[in-house]
Parts: C-alpha cells; structure tokens; sequence
C-alpha cells in the first residue's frame, strides 16, 4: 500500500522515521510539502503537489497545522471522492474534516513524537468510516512504533492534553533533572543521561510491573529517608497542580480550535 504524508514537519517525521525503522519501503512512501529539504531528509519520495499525493497513494495522512487544513482540503476536494484518509490534525474532529470531504473515508488520531523511537502511544477515533482493510493497516502501520488504541471521537482532546502535548512536559521535567544534578556537580552530559534513563525506567516500572504509580512511589521512599524529602519538596511547589494545569490547558486549547 502506497501511504502519502501532506505536511512533513515533526510529527510526520516521527511517523515515517518510525515506519522506516521498523522495515517499511521508502519506496512506498510521499509526502508533498513547501519545504523539499524535510522530505528530500527524511529519503522518502516527494510529490509536487497535494493533488498529485493524493492521486498516487492508496492512503494519505493530514500532516498540516491546523490554521492550513481548511486550505489543503480545498484543493483535493475534487479528488476525493472513495478516497482513503487519516488526520493527524490537532483539534479537528472527524465530522469536521468529512464536513469538507463528504464522500472521503476518514480517520482521525491523534499521535505523539516518541513513535520515531518505536515508544509513541497513539489514540485513533472511534468515529472513522475507513474500510476494515484500511483500518486493520493503520493499526499494524502504527503499532509497530508503539502503542495504539481506540477512543471516543469526544476524549480526542483530553488525549491531546495527555499523550500528544506530553513529552514536552517530560522534556521540561528531564531538564530540569539535569540542571540539578549539574548543580550538585555532575558533568552535563552524564546528567542528561542519567535524567533520561530515570525517567524512562520509572516509566517501564509502571508498564510492566501493573503497580500502581502511588505503589511504587512508596517502595522508594523510606522513612526519614533521602527521597521522601524531595517528594516534600514537589509538593510544596505545587508539582502535581501543575502537571494537571498543564494537561487541562492543552486539552482546552484543543477544544478551543475545534
């Protein structure tokens, strides 16, 4: 199947990044956007146009900001009929995009950049008229770069708050676990290291072992111990409220643009 990509900024890098580690053809791969050099990068092949995308591929994700969408579905409506479609743009719901597309088949999810990494958590739309076939691919094209599952159309954006916007706040909380450990007098580049991999192995704990993350918070915090004082300092600087501010920002953000 011939898979095509309107836009090749982050995200669709990470998707085709991904795809191609985990063995699939650059030859069946397109993508069409104003800038040659991100997908003369990435070694895929390029189209002209996002018509000329459209006609080629069996399949073709949306890969565009959301203030450019309207634009993009305004040029290929007239090719869209029996079309296959899936839109990795952030807050535009199903409805909406058939809105523009009335005889395409369209699927909407919302994606995160870890899949360039083979660790991306991916949410596809419930609401979606692809064919089995077509559904049954994008699963498999997906879940090769991580893990995927199935919402309702309406908890899109809280999916958006949590898992599309969230390994920003991981970067942040990463970086800030370095700054300190460069403070306390590690060298920077074994404190970056050491940051990631904490972080990454407390994320596998909570994956693998089924404990709550509570659980295992408590399992390393012993009693007038190291680690309990600086779980007293998080909490007195409000680390929890953030993260949860952070999360309801985006998702009413992406609500907003909706």
């Amino acid at each position: 199947m011939k898979i095509g990509f309107i836009g090749a900024g982050n995200m669709a890098g990470a998707i085709i990044k991904g795809a191609l580690n985990s063995g699939y053809d650059a030859n069946d791969l397109f993508a069409f956007d104003i800038d040659r050099k991100k997908i003369d990068d990435l070694g895929i092949n390029a189209c002209n146009s996002a018509c000329e995308l459209v006609e080629k591929c069996d399949l073709t994700f949306f890969a565009v900001k959301p203030y450019i969408i309207e634009s993009v579905l305004e040029q290929i409506k007239g090719i869209s009929a029996n079309k296959a479609f899936v839109s990795i743009v952030a807050a535009w719901s199903t409805e909406k995009l058939l809105g523009f597309l009335p005889e395409a088949r369209i699927l909407r999810v919302m994606p995160n950049t870890p899949l360039m990494v083979g660790e991306g958590a991916v949410a596809l739309s419930a609401q979606n008229n692809l064919t089995e076939e077509e559904l049954a691919f994008v699963e498999k094209f997906l879940s090769s770069q991580g893990f995927v599952f199935t919402v309702k159309e309406d908890l899109m954006n809280a999916v958006t708050g949590l898992s599309g916007s969230g390994p920003a706040y991981v970067y942040v909380f990463i970086e800030a676990l370095a700054d300190a450990g460069v403070m306390q007098g590690l060298p920077r580049d074994l404190a970056y290291k050491l940051a990631a991999q904490t972080v990454k192995g407390a994320a596998e704990m909570v994956l693998k072992t089924g404990e709550h993350p509570g659980a295992l918070k408590d399992a390393v915090t012993s009693p007038a111990g190291t680690t309990i004082c600086g779980i007293f300092e998080l909490e007195k600087a409000g680390f929890r409220a953030a993260a949860i501010k952070a999360v309801n920002a985006s998702a009413d953000k992406s609500r907003e643009l909706s």
